[in-house]
């Protein structure tokens, strides 16, 4: 079946792990402004594109605090959910859209990715880079940080 990620937004780390460790025995998620889909971890695959947009280096963003940081988990590992840096939410606001084709297409022959990149596959990381920043933006207008839950 693959790997979920599941990127939201909540209002602080408190309340994103709310969107996993659930109580009612919803769906990670249910409930939360997200989108779910397979193939880009926020820790190792979003990395060379929060480098490119933000214009970081990538020690840099390693060195966030908030890149990757913890923030609830389900059992032994069933599920996590981690923060992205507040820095790459509010330059996905910022952002050129009109260059995202060109992030995806540097983002997709980074070393992120252990397959070839194609059309297809650069076409789906716009795609995925669009929906991120949407959703940044619909986060900083509520004052929310982003986050991604991970089901293996």
């Amino acid at each position: 079946m693959g790997v979920l990620y599941g990127y939201y937004r909540a209002a602080d780390d408190q309340d994103a792990g709310r969107a996993v460790v659930r109580e009612d025995e919803e769906p990670s998620g249910t409930g939360y402004d997200q989108f779910v889909l397979k193939g880009i971890d926020p820790v190792v695959n979003l990395l060379p594109a929060e480098s490119l947009i933000t214009g970081r280096s990538q020690d840099a963003v390693k060195a966030d605090p908030r890149h990757g940081h913890l923030v609830a988990m389900v059992g032994n590992g069933e599920i996590v959910s981690v923060s992205l840096t507040d820095t790459l939410r509010d330059a996905l606001v910022s952002f050129d859209r009109t260059l995202f084709d060109a992030v995806a297409q540097g983002w997709a022959v980074s070393d992120a990715f252990s397959y070839p990149p194609d059309k297809e596959a650069v076409e789906d990381l716009t795609s995925f880079l669009r929906q991120l920043a949407d959703l940044a933006q619909r986060a900083t207008g509520k004052g929310h940080h982003l986050y991604c839950w991970i089901s293996p």
